[in-house]
């Protein structure tokens, strides 16, 4: 089934046209998945010597001049707006403003790599006629990073991100479908000399015999200011787009003047190595509905465990399940309304992974009886271990439910 269907059926996003057309809104369901795939992306990030900033989604057009945004990429960005003498832009990608945070600060040669991430707000001015749910959107919400290596250690760094990347993936549940090493093409707008151009092929191409991939070359789909990788995610009807990214620039460092004390003592530029482990929240979250079917993984499914009371003699104890399912951090709820077999239907269609009925005799021995989204049926098991069983699943992000 479409994201587009799967998503507001499931109460994971919707839009208005008060709003405006490629500017999808977040449902708590959707949020509540996001929230856990962003904290999972950031601790991993974190335990790979990431720091991650906040950085502002406007910039003066300037910043845009210099970076070669404005010269290549204007078309695809919203128009200034003027404030007083200024022109302020909304950002259509986050590496001028981490550039200009690693220029804020004196970096020395034992400050690198310098791995600079956030999840980043950016927006393109995207044709009404190409935005459509969350495969295509004008807001995007990046998990972005900017890595600032010495020369000799791009290689090492990109096949570094490679094997992050393959990480992200498992855990969230899916594989690419394709590598693609975007080149320059002939004509077209590009920073930097051959030179540069070449190294940084040579340096991906590198990084990806070493990480044992396989790819293919697609000429003139590099980014204006460098070559990258590119990993491909295929649709229900085979369709390639482009999701996770890893890209070396030459040309921003230059352009922005970065620059760090060498071993030496002297003075060296810095290269820019661009990546995203796992693209924008609106794409991935499209590719995963659809991959998934809205049955996503426990650990970032909406709601984790369903809590359905016979009757409302056992409401006291389908709350208090509730309540200590959430001190263990799950997301848990509970329905009263309707007969038990509709909200076990209910809870089938909104594809919960737990659903614990608690009828007299459950309520009567502290138990609850589990009923897994596959269609099994557990025995009977008290509270806690009912919890402890649905932590352990969803702290291991596992793919399965017991």
């Amino acid at each position: 089934m479409d994201h587009r269907k799967l998503g507001r059926d499931l109460d994971i996003f919707d839009s208005d046209p008060l709003i405006g057309a490629g500017l999808p809104f977040w449902l708590p369901g959707g949020a509540a998945a996001r929230y856990e795939v962003e904290r999972y992306l950031r601790g991993l990030e974190r335990r790979a010597g990431y720091q991650h900033v906040y950085s502002p989604a406007l910039g003066k057009r300037r910043m845009y001049e210099l970076s070669g945004h404005w010269k290549n990429y204007a078309d695809d960005m919203f128009p200034p707006m003027r404030m007083g003498d200024d022109e302020l832009v909304l950002r259509p990608s986050n590496c001028p403003h981490h550039a200009l945070i690693f220029k804020s600060r004196q970096r020395s040669y034992r400050d690198l790599p310098l791995r600079i991430a956030e999840m980043g707000d950016m927006y393109r001015a995207e044709r009404s006629g190409v935005v459509g749910g969350l495969g295509r959107v004008r807001a995007i919400h990046l998990n972005d990073a900017h890595n600032f290596c010495a020369l000799d250690q791009v290689a090492d760094e990109v096949a570094a991100i490679l094997r992050l990347m393959r990480e992200a993936h498992a855990a969230l549940g899916f594989e690419p479908a394709s590598y693609r090493l975007s080149l320059r093409g002939n004509g077209g707008k590009y920073g930097g000399d051959d030179e540069e151009w070449a190294l940084a092929g040579k340096l991906l191409r590198e990084a990806l015999d070493a990480e044992r991939i396989s790819y293919v070359e697609a000429a003139g789909e590099a980014a204006f200011y460098g070559p990258k990788i590119d990993v491909q995610i295929a649709d229900a009807a085979g369709r390639e787009s482009s999701l996770a990214t890893v890209q070396v620039d030459f040309h921003q460092p230059r352009q922005f003047g970065l620059e760090y004390a060498d071993a030496a003592g002297g003075r060296s530029r810095p290269v820019m190595v661009h990546r995203s482990l796992a693209g924008s929240m609106e794409r991935l979250f499209a590719h995963l509905l659809e991959v998934h079917q809205g049955a996503f993984p426990v650990w970032y499914a909406p709601v984790q465990l369903d809590v359905l009371p016979v009757s409302a003699d056992q409401a006291a104890q389908a709350h208090a399940l509730v309540g200590a399912a959430m001190d263990d951090d799950l997301r848990a709820e509970a329905h009263h309304d309707g007969s038990i077999g509709a909200r076990i239907r209910h809870a089938a269609e909104r594809k919960i992974p737990y659903v614990g009925v608690i009828g007299a005799r459950e309520a009567e021995a502290g138990q609850v009886a589990l009923r897994l989204r596959d269609g099994r049926q557990l025995r009977p098991m008290p509270i806690a271990d009912a919890i402890a069983l649905i932590g352990r699943i969803a702290r291991d992000r596992s793919s399965g439910l017991d």
